[in-house]
């Protein structure tokens, strides 16, 4: 059983000395707070933490520090709480009768067998601490994990961390306005209308204010054999994609295919197995330009491109001309909204664009990102959500 209120008290106190005035009564709700929620990432119990133990924003540097050195391993938490809780007083029943003669302080006395059992329960509590936190650590260890490198099961693991992402449409300025007391435009058709109650008096103006609603998001993942490690991953991004913001997606290899309709509906597996038969060049060659220029011409045109937020996902193998590429990227360029680049080679060391098709789409690119790992996920999604203006310049690389 774990001992959660130990560990509550243990982070509290640390809080405490640190200088954030956390009392007995926090930690207690901290812990009751844990319970509740059940966090399964170390970003959940972030915020568990956050909500229940600070009283003002001008402590969150102190909590980001106390967090990270109690929670991501800096210090050593099982030896922290057992320096926090005092050991049990030593259980008399255990030690049976005295001897004639048998010195208090001989080791096989009461206070030795206390002191085992101390130590006995001290362990236990430490192993209980530390299958906690190993619970908290799998899934921010499979957060930081390159897809290429899992295995199979990590992989599985990953699905589920990616379904669970949060996903918020970027916004634009729609064109009609809406009834709004505080309002920064005057309707005075409306206002002259309502004067008719007041002898011709417009004592109470109606004003109007511009309303937003969710952009347009296209995404385009490369399904090649290079970047066959990462593709059923970002299926499941799609998937969620389309779920949440009605995106439009597609898949190309050596051509291109629309997988909108397949990912809608129906259950991960169906979908899956929809997409390998709707895609029949999976894992084969890379025809970006191609691809491209078959999106546009089938779909760009059509307005799914337009003022849209476009997501392509590739690490940039080109076996066509880049000069195709170069094109496609210039047409998409003025019709889209916002491009976003991912590139899961990228967060290697030492990448470099130097690849044709990479080198070649770069200018007309607004955000560059890697998107290797779920962590790299959250700035994938961190930029199509705030992607609420073109950049100023193409061909600068926004991180």
């Amino acid at each position: 059983m774990v001992d959660l209120a130990a560990i509550a008290a243990a982070f509290g106190q640390r809080l405490h000395a640190a200088g954030v005035p956390v009392t007995p009564e926090r930690s207690a709700r901290f812990a009751e707070a844990v319970a509740l929620v059940g966090p399964t990432t170390l970003r959940q119990l972030y915020w568990t933490g956050r909500i229940s133990l600070l009283s003002g924003p001008h402590q969150q540097p102190e909590y980001d520090r106390v967090f990270a050195e109690v929670f991501r391993g800096i210090i050593d938490m099982p030896q922290l709480v057992s320096e926090l809780t005092p050991p049990p007083p030593p259980d008399a029943r255990l030690s049976g009768p005295e001897e004639p003669g048998q010195a208090r302080n001989d080791p096989s006395s009461s206070h030795a067998l206390g002191a085992a059992a101390a130590d006995a329960s001290g362990e236990q509590d430490q192993d209980a601490v530390e299958s906690a936190l190993a619970a908290v650590s799998t899934d921010e260890r499979l957060a930081a994990r390159d897809f290429s490198e899992c295995t199979p099961e990590e992989l599985a693991a990953i699905t589920a961390l990616v379904a669970r992402l949060p996903m918020v449409p970027p916004r634009r300025v729609a064109r009609r306005r809406r009834r709004h007391r505080s309002g920064r435009h005057l309707d005075v058709r409306a206002t002259l209308r309502a004067a008719y109650r007041t002898g011709g008096d417009p004592v109470r103006p109606v004003r109007r204010q511009r309303t937003d609603r969710p952009r347009r998001v296209v995404l385009i993942a490369d399904v090649s054999g290079s970047m066959e490690p990462y593709s059923r991953v970002y299926l499941h991004l799609m998937r969620g994609a389309v779920r949440a913001l009605h995106a439009e997606t597609f898949v190309f290899a050596t051509r291109l295919t629309r997988l909108t309709r397949v990912l809608a509906h129906g259950s991960p597996d169906a979908a899956y197995h929809a997409v390998a038969r709707a895609a029949p060049d999976w894992s084969g060659g890379t025809r970006i330009g191609q691809a491209l220029t078959a999106f546009l011409d089938e779909h760009g045109r059509r307005g799914v491109a337009r003022g849209a937020v476009v997501v392509i996902v590739s690490d940039g193998w080109e076996i066509d001309d880049p000069a195709t590429l170069g094109a496609a990227m210039d047409r998409l360029a003025r019709l889209a909204y916002h491009i976003i680049w991912v590139n899961p080679r990228s967060a290697r060391t030492g990448f470099e664009p130097l690849t044709g098709g990479m080198s070649v789409a770069l200018p007309y690119v607004d955000t560059f990102v890697s998107g290797h790992s779920v962590r790299a996920l959250d700035e994938v999604l961190a930029a199509i959500s705030s992607a609420s203006r073109r950049a100023p310049a193409r061909g600068s690389i926004l991180t």
